[in-house]
């Protein structure tokens, strides 16, 4: 992948995020679409931002019974996603649904601890320790269960990558240097996690909501 950032695209008007998409199209690899956006829009949003001509990571979080996951990683068929996630906490035998019931060629990734958590947010979840041992608990679990990679945050991304050598791995809540961070609790710079081994950046706010959108994404570009 020549350029690894992927523009998270929830806009709630589908013109509006068709026209940002293609104003953008030259400095970014790839377009995520999230459950925002697929409840508003289905798959016709989908189709209609595809043709921008960009692949398409659908980051629906998948996470219920096997059954019911591969049947939904099954109806999406039709939007032939680059990527989808998962949630990882869903457990091995979802996850090997999942990546089973996928098309071929989509990559299934598993969502290990969202970028607005941190450890005290687990603490209250019943989950002990670090958000460190978590990620790489989970990351380890996905991996078995035959999975392309995971999604965690770029302070984790590296240690994972050390562990998983050839895994796929997906970094949001990225921000560049001197913005705001906003919800996110485990930001890192864009470049950061690519030089510890992200495959995809996920970069939404700092890009869409930019003054200059074009402008913004080509500065984030130069700095990979």
């Amino acid at each position: 992948m020549t350029n690894p950032i992927f523009l998270a695209l929830d806009l709630p008007k589908l013109e509006a995020a068709k026209t940002l998409a293609a104003k953008v199209k030259a400095h970014i690899g790839g377009i995520k679409l999230g459950m925002e956006f697929f409840y508003t829009h289905g798959h016709h949003g989908v189709h209609e931002i595809a043709q921008v001509g960009l692949p398409i990571f659908l980051d629906l979080k998948l996470h219920d019974i096997p059954n019911t996951v591969a049947a939904a990683m099954q109806a999406i068929h039709v939007s032939e996603p680059a990527i989808v996630t998962v949630h990882a906490s869903g457990g091995r035998a979802m996850m090997e649904d999942a990546k089973a019931a996928a098309a071929q060629g989509t990559k299934v990734v598993a969502v290990t601890m969202l970028t607005s958590l941190d450890e005290r947010d687990l603490e209250r979840t019943g989950v002990s320790g670090s958000a460190h041992d978590q990620v790489m608990r989970l990351a380890d679990l996905a991996q078995a269960a035959g999975l392309d990679g995971i999604v965690c945050s770029g302070q984790e991304v590296g240690a994972v990558h050390k562990r998983w050598k050839d895994g796929f791995f997906v970094v949001p809540g990225l921000r560049p240097a001197g913005s705001t961070i906003g919800d996110q609790k485990r930001v890192v710079t864009p470049r950061k996690a690519r030089d510890d081994g992200a495959s995809v950046l996920v970069i939404g706010r700092p890009i869409s909501r930019a003054e200059d959108p074009v402008l913004a994404a080509r500065e984030i570009e130069a700095t990979l």
